[in-house]
This record gives C-alpha cells, structure tokens and sequence, in this order.
C-alpha cells in the first residue's frame, strides 16, 4: 500500500510538471520555437525577394539594350533619308507617296578570296506606321582587303510588295550591277534601280547617291531579337 501511495504521488508531481505555471501566459512557454519559425520565414521572404530583384534587373538590362539597339536603327534611317533628300531633293516626296520604305546600313569587310558584310535596318508602313527591324547579310566573293560602308533604301509602290518584303524577306542572288536611272515617273525616282515589279532601290555611299547599284549575294529578313 505505500508503494502504490508513493507511485501515485510520483504520477501526480510528473502531470504538475507538464502542466503550465499559474500565471504564466502558454505563448510564453513556446515562444523560443515560435521566435525559430519566424526567422526561419523571414530568411525565406529575403531569398525570394532577392532572387525577384535580380530576375528584374536581368529583364531591364535586356529591354534597356534592345531599346537602344532600336534607337540607333531609328537615327541610322533618319540620316540617311536626310543624306537621300540631300543629294536628290526629289526623293522626299517619293519616299512620302510610297506604301513603305525600308533602310539599311551595312559595314563590308573583303577579305583576300572571301568576305562577308552584316548590317542592320528597319521598315515603315507609311499608312500603319508600323515599324519592322530587319537585318541584312552579304555575301562577297573577290579578291583584295578594303572596307566599304554603304547605305541601301527601298520603296514599294504597293503594300502587297511591301507586305512580302517584310514577311518574307528579301534575297539576291550573284553580283549584280545596274545603273540608276529616271524611272517611269518623271524623274520622282531619279537614281533609283527597280528591283523588282513595284520596288525601287537607292544606294548610298560616303561619297553619295550611287551612280551604280550592286546587289552582291545580299539577304534581308527579319531581326527577331529586336521584334
């Protein structure tokens, strides 16, 4: 009997224990893994709100650099139908009456037997004024070292051709040499080449408008990381 009554002392001092103190509030008695919790959230909320800002710089640098990509082609075009207008003044108006323009700028590096030039442009629907930036690549073939810059406009009397150029891309074949001329408009596309039904070309170099247009192995398409 003493046994028991010392074994049932022992039980009820073991459920005092486990019990929470008179006066004393229980989240006080559970704060240390509570206080755990929340650093624990806390280092959680810094890592996402990390690894978002650093997405978020990455994108801007991205939009900030094809915006300025953009920017420059925009300027580029902007010359050169300055420099067009300039060395022939007819031009202008036929660059406004056209259903869409296109400008290139191309730096060609020759190479002893082989060389290549890349260069970039944009198109505008002069009706939508939408805009397209597109890419050119030439492919040169001749013997000698020189830098050539040149600048190359379209026009498109219709906007089905305007349409297929942008969509479609635009591509020549060998060396191909045609003199400028007057055109069927009265001279309103003096020193242009037609290219094709519909579709004039004026070449610019550093000397100006070109008296002869070369189309060497040259392909135009679209820049899709600037699109």
């Amino acid at each position: 009997m003493i046994q028991s009554t010392l074994s049932s002392r022992a039980a009820v001092r073991k459920l005092q224990a486990q019990q929470v103190p008179l006066g004393k509030p229980r989240s006080e008695i559970y704060q240390p893994r509570r206080d755990k919790s929340m650093k624990s959230a806390h280092k959680l909320s810094l890592i996402v709100a990390a690894v978002v800002c650093a997405l978020a710089l990455t994108a801007h640098a991205g939009d900030s650099k094809k915006e300025k990509d953009q920017n420059q082609i925009r300027k580029m075009a902007q010359d050169t139908l300055q420099a067009l207008y300039k060395a022939e003044p007819r031009t202008k108006a036929a660059v406004k009456n056209a259903a869409g323009y296109a400008v290139f700028s191309d730096m060609g590096v020759k190479i002893l037997l082989a060389g290549s030039g890349h260069g970039k442009g944009i198109t505008i629907n002069n009706k939508s004024k939408d805009e397209t930036f597109m890419q050119m690549l030439e492919i040169q073939a001749g013997l000698g070292m020189g830098v050539e810059k040149f600048r190359v406009v379209f026009l498109f009397d219709t906007e089905n051709g305007f349409d297929s150029f942008v969509n479609s891309g635009w591509e020549f074949g060998a060396q191909s040499t045609a003199a400028a001329k007057n055109g069927d408009k009265g001279g309103a596309m003096s020193g242009a080449v037609s290219v094709s039904d519909g579709v004039w070309m004026y070449q610019l170099t550093d000397k100006g408008l070109a008296a002869d247009i070369s189309a060497t192995g040259t392909k135009y398409y679209k820049d899709d990381d600037l699109n």
